[in-house]
């Protein structure tokens, strides 16, 4: 799971629907701090609550392939 990723869909699905923070926060169930950490990206965050905030997008967090640059690969 890529958190940028993550938080980059959160945030953009958010603005989309003409949610502040606070009011996605508070439609969500989630604390508004905890919004924050993951529009920001933060690497350690609670994956139930992800994929609670996911879950207003129809959206969850899956097991997925981590991509890698061409440097960070090992012969």
């Amino acid at each position: 799971m890529r958190n940028d990723r993550i938080a980059v869909f959160v945030r953009e699905s958010r603005k989309a629907a003409g949610l502040t923070q606070a009011e996605f926060a508070i439609r969500s169930g989630l604390g508004l701090r905890f919004v924050h950490d993951l529009e920001q990206g933060k690497e350690t965050v609670r994956l139930d609550k992800v994929n609670q905030a996911l879950a207003m997008f129809g959206m969850e967090a899956v097991p997925g392939r981590i991509e890698r640059k061409a440097e960070d690969e090992q012969p």
